[in-house]
């Protein structure tokens, strides 16, 4: 009996070609790119009631260990406790509500440095300066298990730890749906980022981003290097809840016309600076082709074979051979990508052993013509091998820049040119095309929190 698989609508949803799109608004207000009305309904409306990923659980390893997560002119504080939960606490003494930390750090208790209030790492009251001046602090303010810091709902998957900032939001699990199945497989809790791990600031709105990740469309004008890479003539999409992910075979679209050399030379020549996981595989992938030549050295596949067959076969041995657990995931997921649009924020790439994430953030101040990317890739390696190649975050400072590989520079340079555009007052909406569901299926979802 074949066992099913998470991965396996990529081979049985409809082509977008096939795809029935009366269910889409392919026409997007430009406003809620630029009006700094717009931002402050978002702020309040998704960004103030959304579950949201603040960090990573393995940049607070340790018990004790803390860093503190901002979105607008609010603060938390993340903190993994001496029982290994982490948990997330607004960052005000409950005293004369003064801010207790900033950055990151570890420690044993958290004291409010203006009258030494102090907290445990579970939140509660441990102590307070002078109690007995002139009677019980209960007599004046109440008992000190009421006192504690304030929580937040605090939720890890996938090595993410997602904060919601309304107390009374519905579980994680609820708003994840089944993109919590579907990611599973991959184990992005097992990920660690490797030799990119940067943020900084981007000139324009934080939905720009999330539409340039959103779609394949734009390769040909701005990465025409990776045209042979992704063949977006059979892209296929899926849903889940407000969430949308598509993925396409990774490969030219001509490939299987090709001769046996040709198909093997065009994985062979693939950019490994986009694709770095890509360099482990190939002395496999060369080892599986070379079982197909002749004794003069020709090439000739048998029916049912092919190259793309023989990399997603060489990609599991590579990744097996590691000792790493690819069981759950389709010959499909092997290699070929899929793109998620993770609402509201995150844009996930991933496939067998790799992905790159890029979780953007509203501008602090309520500019809505910036915000901040942080970028992220991440590989799964053996155990005794992440401590030694993690890459920990990068702030780039204002005024500098980080150099990206070539794909995501033609991206960064991309969209403050269409911010520039999206601003001029006349044109009052965008036409989004059939090319673009993970787009009109993003703004329908931040259509329902905005409403």
């Amino acid at each position: 009996m074949k066992t099913t698989r998470a991965g396996d609508w990529m081979d049985v949803n409809p082509n977008l070609s096939e795809m029935d799109f009366t269910q889409f608004h392919l026409r997007v207000s430009t406003e809620r790119y630029h009006a700094r009305e717009y931002l402050m309904r978002e702020r309040e409306r998704l960004w103030m009631r959304v579950w949201q990923i603040a960090g990573r659980a393995n940049e607070i390893p340790e018990a004790g260990d803390w860093m503190e997560y901002r979105l607008f002119d609010q603060s938390w504080i993340l903190v993994r406790g001496r029982d290994a939960k982490i948990r997330g606490f607004v960052n005000s003494c409950r005293h004369r509500g003064n801010q207790l930390c900033r950055g990151r750090g570890n420690t044993a208790r958290f004291t409010c440095r203006y009258h030494n209030w102090t907290y445990g790492l579970d939140g509660q009251l441990l102590a307070v300066a002078k109690p007995d001046f002139d009677a019980p602090l209960e007599e004046f303010v109440g008992a000190k298990q009421d006192l504690g810091l304030l929580d937040v709902p605090v939720e890890c998957f996938g090595g993410f730890i997602f904060l919601n900032p309304d107390r009374n939001a519905a579980p994680l699990a609820e708003f994840l749906g089944g993109a919590a199945d579907a990611l599973a497989p991959y184990h992005l809790e097992d990920m660690v980022p490797v030799g990119l791990n940067v943020r900084e600031r981007l000139e324009c709105n934080w939905k720009v981003v999330m539409d340039a990740f959103g779609e394949g469309y734009h390769t040909q004008g701005v990465h025409p290097q990776l045209i042979s890479v992704v063949n977006l003539g059979q892209e296929r999409f899926h849903r889940y809840r407000d969430h949308g992910v598509s993925t396409a075979p990774f490969g030219a679209p001509a490939l299987a016309a090709f001769d046996a050399e040709r198909q093997v030379e065009a994985y062979m020549k693939l950019p490994t600076d986009s694709f770095p996981g890509f360099i482990d595989v190939l002395p496999r992938f060369a080892a599986r082709v070379d079982r197909f030549r002749d004794p003069a050295g020709a090439l000739n596949f048998p029916p049912g074979t092919n190259a793309r067959f023989l990399l997603q076969q060489a990609t599991r041995d590579t990744l097996t051979a590691k000792g790493l657990d690819v069981g759950g995931l389709t010959d499909c997921q092997m290699i070929d990508y899929q793109f998620w649009l993770f609402f509201p924020n995150i844009f996930i790439q991933v496939c067998a052993g790799e992905t790159t994430i890029i979780m953007v953030e509203p501008d602090p101040e309520g500019d809505p013509n910036r915000c901040f990317w942080r970028v992220m890739f991440m590989q799964f390696l053996p155990p005794e091998q992440r401590a030694a190649q993690y890459t920990p975050l990068r702030e780039i400072p204002e005024g500098e820049h980080f150099p990206y590989f070539l794909a995501l520079e033609q991206d960064f340079e991309q969209m403050p040119v269409q911010q520039t555009g999206l601003r001029n007052s006349t044109l009052g909406h965008l036409v989004l095309t059939k090319q673009e569901p993970r787009v009109a299926h993003f703004h329908a979802a931040l259509d329902r929190w905005i409403k």
